[in-house]
């Protein structure tokens, strides 16, 4: 049917059901499915692999189509009268292409032109318009369901189903319509506007027919080649172009087209049928993926069984390589696991070894490969796969290897983005298939004779060239969008340069002159001619590929392609599409090829199948042989024999059975016995005793590796930080506030050194003390590792057993480091179980560990590239990148070490005037070379590791002096080597305490490794070198084995006493001499010393070049350099040496190379690094280090004068103007190049001044003894003086005066390790891309994932990590092996585990430490977050003589109402709160100082608190969201809001003279607490419950709690501190804050406050609360009378509650020692209290203030008291109701409140048994009121003097109420206005019916003016003056003449305006006793509008 689905579904079953219901929908008027169909087909799947080949519906050709459709397909007969001609529509217009092609067709806006195949017309193409929304997008993607088109012949517009379409234009089918099968290409118009056939359809991520290009398929003999191992032709995979966008990845992802035959009668038609991994739809802004691609379609119908997780799908790559037919495959070594592809070991290359084979070719053409192929030309040719069919091979095809990298990368850069595809009348083209020819010669003819083709670079000048050739249309069609925003997303940028097209290679102009393909041969021709020999181009003689290939076999045994590289085939036939082929003939290109299609699993099998079967023995044998200088080990026998002779490096006498001991030990016996004596080290340079005497110790050795240093913390901070994020953000993923602990495990990849040093770094770091799980005492290492664990098979129980952990301790916060997760991120459905790969993908990618809510995952790599892809799992906002140190030089960090890691070293590779710190050995290069060509069948690594291994083992017998012609030695091994060797001897002899270095050897075969170490272990024990240095194996599946002598040193420097302890990792061999042989296929995250001096990685594989594998090796190298030791005078950045100071370099003293050696200071990328190294030689050209150090040595140290330039060097050294010219004398002999005599002559003064015991050797050989320890030296004509001193010292720094070190280690530690690197590697990763970045960088990022596109742009230079990290999330996809590939979504926001964090920074720069940090600052958070600061303040104002009395027994459990008359009312403030208020005044009260003394100075500090930590009962702001509280919170399961209803109600106050009308908003789930007229309808009342009831589950009393201004740090949720009781909580708060605490707290009952108390303060809360209350409870009442019930049973009390009242205490009072309190429920508080038996006698109640000290001393033995009671009060509402709040008051409300309700005579009880913790709060509250202007709303400083103003006058109006004026007012002014009352106790000022604050300097008498009021006794007192505040009627002139008052007191009277002032003067008669003056008069600062208040002023007369 029409709307063929193009996705895969889930099962058969569905599929059948879908397919139905679809059809049904296309045929509704909708033309869009719904998103649900889309998210069902559009998704991608793996090709499904049957038979061993790829299903595809277009591989079926039309003949064979009705065989494979169920059920037959009857089309509908045309209607009468129409046309059925083929080529003809219905209609009888012409369809045909070939009629159409020049006319001009309206396409309407959103259509394309597209070609429809027709089975009956082969040959031509059918033209229609489609919409481009149903055809799929480059990537094969994002196709709707059904179909849109239009006829273009007849014009007939709006077909909605490709069934009635295909009927329309006679596609007379005979099976079902399907438009993937029928719509094949897009049609574009060329330059000259004729209509061609453009770029196939990629349905499926497959295209089509791919031109016939990709038809051939004749991969009988596809070799390994395919493979996610190549990317690059050499390298696999990097290289956009081997599978840019994935373009080529089978069922497993490999990057390969998977050429397997499929027996079509059309052969010509062959589809390689290519997959790629499914790439996640990209939105518009996203091209993804170009080329073939892998939107695999739907199975077949006849598979109906099939289903995605088949185990077909799931077969390793390597068997879909070739076809099933050639027996060979049988012999596949699947590599398990690794999914990088399988290589035959049975046949050689995996090349079909068959002639048999099916293959489509060309028809009756096939090639022979001649016999004794490889044994003649010694090399085994590569034939890339160029354009068309490959002829079949016959014959030996074994030795023949066939590679499909060309031809991906020819398609891929035809697949443009399809954005290019349909740009109106003048698309944008494809690079032509000529084009592509032609580009591909001149690149392969400017490659060097030494260089492999990088299928990356010739995939980039594809791209370049098109990018040109299209520039103007590209910009044409693009004006929305500027060619600069484009860019950014096409890489439209034109690059300057590209590697490997030679700058004045202008490409051809393709737009303006199209290339034709008769031209092409001769100009590809003309193109080779510039390169003699080294391309050949067979072109115009040939008339088939098959043809070509037979002559380039032909030439190739006659030995006519000796000197060719490359031979390229071109077929160019009129009428055919050309063809062609690449078949590389160079065998150096033609091994690294061959090498690079192995995986780096079956390249170490490949090498140990070799050495197992012996295979290497005849090479070893051969390097053994040293010519005429004998054989190696006959050489070192007799050195064994002659070993009684002193050895030269040995100063003592070797005993003879010591010695018979070294000869009897088997070669694997790398140790001495352990009774050698040390005196026999070879290491002491004078005979005396054991490095432990104290003379031998040496000062300067220090080991730092344990410190954190100030960066660590800053990332450690970086990752808290994150982590608070998560918490914070709305998702409510990882609520921190729940937690109270942290635990951990950190997962390590399975290298005993790495886990040894994962567990000491912990150890080391106190994590485990701080986190508590052990006491100080007992941790051990031993401890230690049981939080760290190996990804080994023992790891699952370790993860189920924390995963059962984290579920049974939810209140624990689990962290699980990844630590070195670049490791393993295979996917563990695609490894196999043994491999041990796939274990972090089957246990942090589990569902257990993703849905557990306290477990967070903490990926630590230095290589974060392969979790950046398209379907990562990490967000990228929880990535975090290690900062830079350094900025411009600032260092930021105040580090004193500096960073060196590998863009230092490549920096220090340009720095052109020295040694650079990375370099390759081109002797050891070009004798490998020789020896790869002379054993054309053994593995490079073989051969490499072999000679170099012989190299070592020559300089050693030449270093040690013990064999006799050990002058003539030197000459079998390399400059390079000696002097490694000579600097590991000599080092340890410099040193008191033989400290040396370590020599770094990376070796990664095990075999290889383990060979190498017995054969360096043998001639060590021959050379009876025993106790100088050790050798290591490291080998990461065995604990560090160290001889035991070594280990005795090492404890002696570390000083460690324990006598079973030694060494587990490599950090703690600091400055042991040794050679670590380091192997694994890629290091494992182990950690080097700092005494690590050379990093050999000669024999590291240059066939995987990707960024991440390069990177790791030279990672090795990374240091952290000291930037103490940097010289003061040193003006650049890190410059290790003087630059050019001419005098202060010839004033120092001049040891040889080693003085300046270890110069030392960071080396900084910004800087020359001056020469280091080790070859001492500061060589202008690094590339002639072999031949020129010794030439330019002796030369240069001839030269006195240090301002002599480097061009004076002498001729010798000129003599090697460029590196290349160097390569034709590297393998002779150094001492060939030079004659002997001028050598001795200008090394001659070095021997003779020379103190060591070299003397005896040639001369020429102590000029190469002196190159030794490795360091950044001054430039070179500077840095030769003449030497004066041995290299046994050396200078730490070059300052003049600085001491000299004798410890070699002390100078190395400065200085990075030099590195030594394959040739091959050091031009590729030296080399800069266009973008001036590295050219590494730009390398595919790591093997298991894939470009999206070719059309992709480069990295930048400027691009931050997070920059790069974006970068590689759009571009790269993750193969099918990569644990991330099923990772993916419709929607993108899924896709990222909320949990998981990244933390990524270069290698050995510190993470660990970091994280280690992490831990112990988020444990110390989470306990932070457990507590709290609560006010911690001791009582003030305690008078001697109220203590000591005692008026009920201390643990009387109530209050008797009796007692409590008895005792005196304290109207002495006791809160520290109120410390800065007025006293208030009491007869027997006399305060013990004049205000507090404390006061002056800490008025300014913040209030004294202490940290305490949370108890259980604790009330919890909005930050706590544990799972018990979700339900009380209000958020249901799906975080959904309750409902909630606006209730009004109204209630008449006299006071106000108006009714108010407050608001309720009631949650759904809280209306059981009001009753309502009826169920929804008005709002009644708050129903109260009856005295009588009780429950031990409910409190009694409604909570209200005013806030303002803290919605989020108000403590409401009060659900742990009620213990789970059920209680009414009421939230009063202003009316314009209603919506944000409803948003915070939606189901907690709000009570509005009316409008006009928006600006009001506390008071009027309290006022409305208590006003409310006693209204409801006469509404109450009055129901509960009507239920007949009495109205006294109504409960009358509220609590009324602060916002920070965090918990509860109560007092045991039985405790051991002395009374105690404890943590208890607010619910057992207020069950107490309100069971109190007489409670209704009270009128208020409350509890005291926490004090940390307020049980000591007698005060509080009483358990109740009377008194001012402050922040949580139980009123009760009935008995207090005629004395109110003052609803204007801001401050000391509660104060004037307690004072006029003991006046009324009501009973106030504190009980002293509870009390209350108030947390500090420092946002919102009511206390935070700012006093600004009216003017502005900006806060400007108002001094208290400014708040009033006389009447009437020009004054500034301020924005504050007016009672808050007055207050502060009077608060700070009071001492101007009381004059008599400052300090003056016994005078306060007599204050009627309220109390006012009048500073702390002025004591207040209270007095009540009601009748019946208790007042204290005033006879005799004198005031020193009288406040009348708003007098009521109360206040008489009788009342007030019963009070006297001092002469001159000051009276002071406020009402509310002017004229109330003056009556209220009036009616108290105060003119008689008051003098009042015009100017006394004074109002508020506040405008009219604002009401201003009005105090008058007068004095007493």
């Amino acid at each position: 049917m029409g709307n063929s689905y193009a996705g895969q579904l889930r099962t058969t079953r569905f599929e059948e059901v879908l397919h139905n219901s679809i059809e049904a929908s296309l045929r509704s008027n909708t033309v869009v499915p719904r998103p649900v169909f889309s998210q069902l087909y559009l998704e991608t799947e793996q090709p499904l692999v049957h038979d061993g080949h790829t299903e595809n519906d277009d591989e079926d050709d039309e003949d064979g189509s009705e065989s494979n459709s169920p059920i037959p397909y009857q089309m509908k007969p045309p209607p009468e009268g129409s046309c059925t001609t083929d080529g003809f529509c219905q209609a009888g217009r012409d369809l045909r292409l070939s009629s159409l092609a020049s006319d001009p067709l309206d396409v309407p806006p959103g259509f394309m032109l597209v070609g429809v195949k027709s089975p009956s017309l082969a040959e031509t193409l059918l033209v229609c318009a489609v919409d481009r929304r149903f055809l799929p997008d480059e990537r094969g993607h994002n196709a709707l369901l059904g179909f849109s088109g239009n006829c273009m012949a007849c014009g007939e517009k709006g077909f909605r189903y490709f069934t009635e379409f295909s009927n329309h234009i006679n596609l007379k089918l005979s099976t079902q319509p399907k438009k993937q099968k029928h719509l094949k290409y897009h049609l574009y118009r060329n330059n000259q506007g004729v209509l061609v056939k453009g770029a196939p359809i990629c349905w499926r991520g497959h295209d089509g027919r791919m031109r016939q290009m990709g038809s051939s398929l004749s991969e009988g003999h596809v070799t390994s080649d395919e493979q996610p191992s190549n990317m690059a032709l050499t390298q696999p995979s990097h290289t956009p172009g081997s599978y840019t966008a994935g373009s080529h990845v089978d069922s497993v992802g490999l990057p390969q087209i998977t050429d397997t035959p499929h027996s079509l009668t059309n052969g010509n038609h062959a589809v390689p049928s290519t997959a790629q991994p499914p790439v996640n739809q990209s939105g518009p802004g996203r091209p993804s993926a170009s080329g073939p691609h892998a939107n695999a379609g739907p199975p077949k119908k006849r598979h109906k069984g099939w289903s995605p997780e088949s185990s077909a799908n799931n077969l390793p790559e390597s068997t879909v390589k070739t076809p099933p037919s050639s027996s060979a495959l049988s012999t596949l070594s699947v590599s398990s696991g690794n999914t990088n592809g399988a290589r035959s070991e049975s046949a050689a290359p995996l090349s079909s070894s068959q002639g048999s084979l099916t293959l489509l070719s060309a028809p009756g053409q096939s090639v022979t490969i001649p016999d004794q192929l490889l044994h003649t030309c010694r090399l085994q040719p590569v034939i890339f796969k160029g354009h068309g069919p490959l002829p079949q091979l016959t014959g030996n095809v074994s030795e023949v290897l066939v590679s499909s990298l060309l031809q991906s990368c020819y398609m891929s850069s035809q697949t443009l983005p399809r954005v290019y595809q349909h740009y109106g009348p003048s698309p944008i083209q494809p690079l032509s298939t000529e084009m592509q020819i032609l580009l591909t010669v001149y690149y392969l003819v400017q490659l060097g004779p030494d260089q492999v083709p990088l299928i990356e670079d010739l995939e980039q000048i594809f791209m370049r060239s098109w990018r040109e050739s299209h520039l103007s249309e590209i910009r044409q069609y693009q004006q929305p969008q500027t060619p600069a925003t484009q860019g950014r997303h096409y890489g439209i940028e034109t690059p300057s340069t590209l590697p490997g097209l030679p700058q004045h290679f202008s490409l051809p102009p393709q737009s303006q002159q199209p290339l034709i393909p008769s031209q092409l041969p001769w100009l590809a021709q003309l193109a080779a001619s510039s390169c003699g020999e080294g391309v050949v181009v067979l072109g115009e003689q040939i008339g088939s590929l098959a043809q070509g290939m037979q002559q380039t076999f032909s030439r190739l045994m006659e030995g006519r392609l000796e000197n060719t590289n490359y031979v390229v085939i071109i077929v160019t036939a009129p009428g055919q599409e050309t063809q062609s082929c690449v078949v590389v003939t160079g065998k150096h290109q033609c091994r690294a090829l061959a090498e690079s299609m192995y995986s780096p699993n079956e390249g170490l099998k490949e090498i140990n199948h070799q050495l197992s079967t012996g295979v290497a023995q005849e090479l070893i044998h051969y390097c053994n042989s040293l010519g005429q200088d004998g054989d190696l080990d006959s050489l070192l026998d007799s050195a064994t024999v002659d070993s009684n002779e002193q050895s030269p490096l040995s100063s003592s006498q070797e005993s003879a059975e010591e010695r018979s001991l070294k000869t009897t030990h088997s070669p694997k016996d790398t140790h001495s016995p352990k009774n050698s004596h040390r005196q026999c080290s070879k290491d002491s340079p004078s005979p005396k005793g054991g490095a432990s005497s104290p003379k031998d110790t040496c000062s300067e050795y220090s080991v730092e590796w344990r410190e954190v240093r100030p960066i660590q913390l800053a990332v450690a901070r970086k990752l808290l930080s994150h982590v608070c994020a998560i918490a914070d953000s709305s998702t409510q993923n990882l609520d921190l506030g729940s937690f109270d602990r942290v635990s951990f495990l950190i997962l390590v990849p399975p290298s005993e050194v790495t886990f040894q040093q994962t567990v000491l770094h912990l150890w080391s770091s106190g994590v485990l003390q701080e986190l508590g799980g052990l006491e100080q005492e007992c941790v051990s290492q031993r401890d230690s590792e049981h939080y760290v664990v190996k990804m080994d098979q023992s790891a699952q129980a370790r993860i189920d057993g924390l995963i059962q952990e984290a579920h049974s301790n939810s209140y624990t916060l689990y962290i699980l480091v990844h630590d070195h997760a670049h490791w393993d991120i295979n996917s563990a459905s695609c490894s196999s179980s043994d491999s041990g790969l796939g274990l972090v993908d089957q246990l942090l990618n589990s569902r257990q560990v993703r849905d557990a809510p306290n477990i967070l995952i903490l990926h630590v790599t230095s290589f974060p590239f392969a979790l950046q892809t398209q379907y990562t799992r990490i967000s990228p906002y929880n990535e975090i990148h290690w900062p830079s140190a350094f900025s411009n030089d600032v260092d930021l960090y105040h580090e004193r070490t500096r960073y060196f890691g590998v863009s230092e070293l490549l920096e220090s590779t340009r720095s052109g005037s020295s040694l650079p710190l990375m370099r390759y050995d081109s002797s050891f290069e070009s004798m490998a070379s020789a020896l790869e060509e002379r054993f054309p069948k053994l593995h490079s690594a073989v051969i490499r590791t072999t000679i170099l291994i012989q190299h070592y083992c020559v300089a050693l017998m030449a270093a040690s002096g013990r064999i006799c012609s050990s002058h003539n030695l030197h000459k079998h091994t390399s400059v390079e080597t000696l002097e490694i060797v000579q600097s590991l001897l000599t080092a340890a002899q410099q040193c008191p305490a033989h400290h040396g270095h370590m020599v770094l050897l990376r070796i990664p075969s095990l075999a290889l490794a383990a060979w190498a170490h017995r054969r360096l272990s043998r001639v060590r024990r021959q050379l009876g070198l025993e106790e100088s240095f050790e050798i290591i194996l490291g080998n990461p599946n065995q604990a560090l084995n160290i001889g035991q002598s070594f280990t005795d040193q090492i404890k002696t420097w570390l000083k460690i006493q324990d006598a079973d302890w030694v060494p587990q990792t490599y950090l703690e061999l600091e400055a042991l001499p040794c050679i670590l042989i380091l192997s694994g296929a890629e290091p494992l995250g182990e950690s080097l010393p700092r005494s690590v001096k050379y990093c050999d990685l000669r024999v590291i594989s240059c066939s995987y070049l990707q960024r991440t594998t390069l990177e790791q090796e030279l990672g090795l190298a990374a240091y952290l350099v000291r930037a103490e030791s940097r010289p003061p005078h040193n003006p650049g950045p890190g410059s290790d040496v003087l630059e050019s100071d001419a005098e202060k370099l010839s004033s120092t003293d001049n040891e040889e190379e080693e003085g300046q050696e270890n110069g030392d200071s960071p080396l900084s990328s910004s800087q020359q690094l001056q020469s280091c190294p080790d070859t001492g030689t500061l060589d202008p050209f690094p590339a002639q280090s072999t031949t020129s150090p010794n030439v330019q040595k002796g030369t240069m140290d001839t030269i006195q004068s240090p301002s002599q330039s480097q061009t004076q060097l002498p001729t010798p050294s000129q003599s090697f103007p460029h590196p290349q010219s160097a390569l034709q004398h590297q393998t002779q002999p150094v001492s060939q190049l030079q004659p002997q005599s001028q050598i001795q002559s200008q090394n001659q003064p070095l021997s003779q001044t020379s103190s060591q015991p070299y003397t005896q050797m040639p001369p020429q050989h102590q000029s190469l003894s002196q190159m030794q320890i490795p360091q950044p030296q001054p430039p070179p004509a500077q840095s030769h003086r003449q030497h004066s001193k041995s290299t046994s010292s050396g200078s730490l720094s070059p300052q003049a005066s600085s001491p000299h070190l004798s410890c070699s280690w002390a100078r190395g530690v400065s200085r990075p390790p030099s590195v030594l690197l394959p040739r091959a590697l050091y031009d590729v990763i030296t080399a800069g891309d266009s973008s001036g970045l590295p050219r590494c960088t730009s390398f595919l990022p790591h093997m298991s994932v894939a470009w999206a596109s070719s059309f992709r742009p480069l990295l930048s230079k400027m691009m931050t990590c997070t920059e790069q990290s974006l970068y590689y999330r759009q571009w790269t996809v993750p193969r099918s092996y990569h644990m991330d590939s099923s990772n993916r979504t419709e929607g993108r926001s899924d896709n990222f585990h909320p949990r998981r964090l990244l933390l990524s920074g270069p290698p050995q720069v510190g993470k660990t430490g970091a994280y280690l940090h992490f831990l112990g600052i988020l444990s110390r958070m989470l306990i932070r977050l457990m507590e709290v600061d609560i006010y911690d303040e001791e009582d003030i104002n305690y008078s001697a003589q109220a203590e000591g009395l005692q008026y009920h027994p201390p643990n009387a459990p109530w209050p008797n109402p009796d007692i409590i008359r008895t005792m005196p009312f304290d109207y002495a403030l006791h809160d520290p709160k109120y410390d800065d208020i007025s006293s208030v005044y009491s007869p027997g009260d006399i305060p013990s100082t004049e205000g507090n003394p404390m006061r002056q100075e800490d008025v300014y500090l913040r209030r004294r608190t202490s940290r305490i930590k949370l108890s259980k009962y604790a009330a919890y702001n909005t930050y706590h969201h544990c799972e018990q509280c979700h339900q009380y919170l209000g958020f249901n399961p799906r975080y959904q809001v309750y409902e909630s209803t606006l209730h009004a109600f109204t209630f008449t106050h006299l006071l106000l003279g108006e009714d108010i009308q407050l608001y309720f908003i009631i949650p759904k789930s809280k209306e059981h607490y009001f009753s309502f007229s009826q169920p929804g309808g008005q709002l009644e009342s708050m129903r109260l419950p009856l005295t009588s009831d009780w429950s031990p589950d409910c409190i009694k009393s409604p909570i209200f709690t005013p806030t303002t201004g803290r919605h989020e740090h108000g403590l409401f949720n009060l659900y742990h501190a009620m213990d789970g009781a059920s209680h009414l909580h009421i939230l009063v708060v202003k009316e314009y804050e209603m919506a944000v605490y409803k948003k915070y707290w939606p189901n907690h009952i709000m009570l509005v406050l009316p409008t006009v108390f928006n600006g009001a303060g506390i008071g009027a809360a309290h006022f409305l609360i208590k006003e409310l209350s006693y209204h409801n409870l006469e509404l109450e009442r009055s129901r509960r009378l009507e239920g007949g019930g009495p109205a006294d049973d109504v409960w009358p009390f509220i609590i009324l509650s602060d916002d920070s009242c965090v918990m509860w205490n109560a007092v045991d009072l039985d405790a051991h020692n002395g009374p105690v309190e404890h943590a208890v429920s607010l619910k057992q508080v207020l069950q107490h209290m309100e069971a109190c038996p007489d409670l209704a006698h009270y009128g208020l109640c409350g509890i005291r203030k926490w004090s940390s000290r307020g049980l000591t001393g007698n005060k509080q033995r009483e358990p109740f008291f009377r008194g001012h009671l402050h922040d949580f009060l139980l009123l009760n509402v009935d008995r207090s109701q005629n004395v109110q709040y003052d609803q204007n008051r801001f401050t000391c409300h509660d104060v004037d409140f307690t004072l006029r309700l003991h006046s009324a005579g009501l009973l106030i009880c504190r009980f002293n048994s509870f009390s209350v913790m108030k947390k500090q709060i420092a946002i919102g509250g009511y206390r935070t009121f700012i006093i600004k202007t009216k003017m502005t709303d900006v806060p400007t400083s108002v001094g208290p003097s400014q708040y009033i103003c006389a009447p009437d006058s020009k004054h500034l109006f301020l924005a504050t109420p007016a009672q808050l004026l007055l207050e502060k007012y009077l608060q700070h002014t009071s001492q101007k206005l009381f004059p008599l009352s400052t300090k003056n106790y016994t005078h306060p000022v007599l204050s009627v019916d309220c109390y006012l604050n009048l500073g702390p300097e002025v004591t207040v008498c209270f007095v009540s003016s009601r009748p019946h009021s208790v007042n204290i006794g005033t006879t005799g007192l004198l005031f020193s003056g009288l406040l009348l505040c708003f007098a009521d009627s109360f206040v008489t002139p009788g009342f007030l003449k019963k009070f006297t008052f001092l002469k001159g007191a000051t009276l002071c009277v406020i009402s509310a305006d002017r004229s109330s002032l003056r009556q209220t003067v009036g009616r108290l008669e105060l003119e008689e006793e008051w003098r009042f003056r015009l100017s006394d008069e004074f109002q508020t600062a506040n405008a009219k509008e604002d009401r201003p208040l009005f105090f008058l002023t007068g004095k007493h007369i």
